[in-house]
């Protein structure tokens, strides 16, 4: 592409050239034209080198120029210093080249000829101005001499009609040193009368004048006379005219001199300024290119590209090249091993269950990791940009409370109670400042601890239940053995009707009692000694079928839609225990639906994430509200009026023997939903130890 550009630029030149040659041998130049062959050769080589040099440096100057202003206008790196570098460098060429130039005319012009033409000059001048006078001089003389001549009588006699004066005029030229004299008629064609000096003498300037012959006011002819100047008058005239015609033709010479000599210098100032233009913008380029290459690099470096710098540069700027290049290596270097470490840490931030917030020293949420999603809705993870966005005002002050408190102590943890529109979570924040001033920023880890208080309160629930059973026990054998005897003892006894009335209800009502606070210790009893899971590989769609067995011919109000998933992975389960989780679900969702309008119930099976498959159990019941949402799986809560409360925990303590997890949402468009997530059978290696009984997913070793 350079190559194509120098040459189409070579051949623009080339034309131009001939186009200026060819100008100048069709046309007339004037007084600049040349006279010989020699001055019409100089002034053509000399004509076409200087318009090359012009049309070379005018274009290189165009183009660094269209260039500066392109790179200006689209505002590139590094276009101002090389605006400046530019600019610069051409006028320090420039302006003393002009200087020079300009002082160098004026001498040429107008102080050389004020010192050594103009005083020549003025005595060319007054010399030929003395020529001048000398021949007035001899004109004015011949004058007289003519009107004398017309003044003579012999002029009037001949003039008015009479004769002709023999020898009159041969007279009076010859009084008057004259060559010539001649009377002529009013007609002025022929002469009335003429003598003319035959003598041969060297022909000398002749000095003429005619004046009229006047009679009466009347002209009546002219009186002609021809005298020659003075041989000394006339030589020195000569001599004068000839000095003038050859100051003239210097005079014109030096102005060949001069055009020449400006021309001369001219080419010499072009040169000079294509020099200097030439070594100006290649200082420049050797400061601009490196300079505009580091910056470009420092602009790919902000992006993260660590950049190398490939351009030639000599001296200093040759060891910022290298020094740049080396700085960027080690960046380049470090920010790989900070972005190996970023990596890692944020798998593990993404890996943990446990919520974190990375918040800025503005308050502004900087980083989030992937388990808020678990915590919040997506749509308020996604958008928010301050603790605002995803706490409430009183748990936003909490939490900006523990980081004043942080930022005093390093760390600081607090249990909150999250509510959000589906549910109410138990939260253990706690917040770290990375460092111990004012302008810190923190750290918030969000744990939701839900389940371990469900469960912590689910095994105090156990230890209640297994003391109270056995506190309770003991007094009650007494109790029911003293009402037989009362009963045993009233058969024998003959009391009033009254009395004995009175006696029998009182022993049958303690009876009746004893026998109800038993059945009630035997419900806490199983609760507190529930047996553990006996897990085998199991299909799950056949256990489900065989659990909705027990409720054929019971539901006939309510609308059943089953949608079971053919093909799910085997799953390792206790089938007896698993049936009275979905019994229990099912009785539930009953139970829930006795006041509802449409009765709906929907029981599905469907693959899961990560290697689980899910029971669903959805009901168009009154729903769970959030805060009952907490307290659903606890021991003896329930939202009926009657039973004791122990369902819905059996069903947790079940799934949390299989190493399952249980969810309710809220159904859509009412109700609630169960979702139980059970992980699949995990086929035994044949390689590893056949001893091992086989596990589901997510067990614990």
């Amino acid at each position: 592409m350079k190559k194509r550009l120098l040459l189409w630029f070579g051949g623009v030149l080339l034309a131009l050239s001939v186009i200026l040659v060819a100008w100048q041998g069709s046309f007339s130049l004037g007084d600049f034209q040349p006279s010989s062959l020699r001055q019409t050769f100089i002034f053509w080589a000399t004509s076409v080198l200087i318009f090359v040099l012009m049309v070379t440096l005018g274009f290189l100057l165009f183009k660094e120029l269209v260039k500066l202003y392109i790179a200006r206008q689209s505002k590139q790196s590094g276009s101002r210093i090389r605006t400046k570098l530019v600019l610069g460098a051409l006028a320090l060429s420039c302006v003393p080249v002009f200087c020079l130039v300009l002082f160098s005319y004026e001498v040429l012009s107008h102080s050389l000829n004020r010192w050594f033409t103009n005083p020549v000059g003025t005595q060319v001048d007054k010399l030929t101005e003395i020529a001048q006078l000398l021949e007035k001089e001899m004109q004015d003389e011949v004058d007289a001499q003519a009107a004398l001549l017309a003044a003579q009588p012999e002029t009037l006699q001949l003039l008015s009609g009479g004769p002709v004066t023999p020898g009159f005029l041969q007279r009076f030229a010859r009084a008057q040193d004259s060559e010539s004299a001649a009377i002529f008629p009013p007609s002025n064609v022929v002469p009335l009368d003429s003598w003319t000096d035959t003598v041969t003498e060297p022909p000398r300037r002749p000095v003429k004048s005619r004046a009229p012959v006047m009679a009466g006011g009347k002209l009546i002819g002219y009186a002609e006379l021809i005298s020659p100047m003075p041989v000394r008058i006339e030589d020195q005239v000569s001599a004068i005219e000839r000095g003038k015609d050859e100051f003239t033709q210097l005079r014109d010479k030096q102005r060949e001199v001069k055009l020449f000599s400006s021309m001369l210098m001219i080419l010499i100032t072009l040169f000079v300024l294509f020099v200097a233009t030439w070594i100006a913008l290649f200082l420049a380029k050797m400061i601009s290119v490196p300079l505009t290459a580091l910056l470009d690099a420092v602009r790919e470096v902000r992006k993260g590209n660590f950049k190398r710098v490939e351009v030639p540069a000599i001296d200093e700027m040759a060891s910022l090249v290298r020094g740049f290049n080396q700085m960027t290596e080690e960046l380049e270097a470090s920010s790989r091993e900070l972005d190996r470490r970023r990596r890692f840490t944020e798998a593990i931030l993404e890996s943990i269950p446990t919520g974190v917030i990375s918040i800025g020293p503005d308050g502004g949420i900087k980083r989030k990791n992937r388990a808020l999603y678990k915590l919040f809705t997506a749509e308020a993870v996604d958008k928010a940009t301050r603790l605002e966005d995803l706490f409430s005002r009183e748990d936003t002050a909490e939490i900006k409370y523990l980081m004043k408190r942080a930022r005093r102590t390093g760390t600081a943890t607090r249990q909150i109670e999250l509510r959000t529109a589906s549910r109410k979570l138990q939260i253990a924040v706690t917040v770290s400042a990375l460092e111990e001033k004012l302008t810190s920023g923190f750290v918030v880890v969000l744990e939701d601890t839900t389940e371990l208080l469900r469960a912590q309160k689910s095994a105090a629930w156990n230890e209640v239940a297994r003391r109270v059973a056995h506190e309770i026990k003991n007094p009650l054998t007494p109790i029911a053995l003293s009402a037989d005897r009362i009963g045993r003892q009233l058969d024998r006894l003959e009391l009033p009707a009254p009395a004995n009335r009175i006696l029998r209800e009182c022993s049958a009502t303690i009876s009746k009692c004893v026998d109800s606070v038993k059945t009630l210790i035997d419900e806490f009893s199983q609760f507190a000694r529930f047996p553990s899971a006996q897990p085998v590989r199991s299909d799950l769609n056949e256990v489900v079928n065989e659990a909705l067995a027990v409720f054929h011919g019971r539901l006939e109000d309510i609308t059943i839609q089953t949608n079971f998933a053919e093909g799910l992975p085997p799953v390792n389960l206790d089938r007896e225990q698993f049936q009275r989780i979905v019994v229990n679900l099912v009785d539930n969702a009953a139970e829930a639906m006795q006041d509802s309008l449409v009765k709906k119930l929907y029981i599905a099976t469907q693959p899961g994430a990560a290697e689980t498959v899910e029971l669903v159990i959805a009901d168009s019941g009154c729903g769970v509200s959030p805060d009952d949402k907490e307290k659903l799986f606890l021991p003896y809560f329930s939202t009926k009026n009657r039973g004791t409360g122990l369902g819905l925990a059996i069903v947790a303590h079940i799934v949390t023997e299989h190493n399952a997890q249980i969810r309710v949402e809220d159904n859509q468009p009412v109700g609630a939903r169960f979702t139980v997530e059970i992980p699949v059978f995990l086929e035994p290696d044949p390689e590893s130890a056949s001893s091992l009984p086989p596990r589901p997913v997510g067990a614990k070793v």
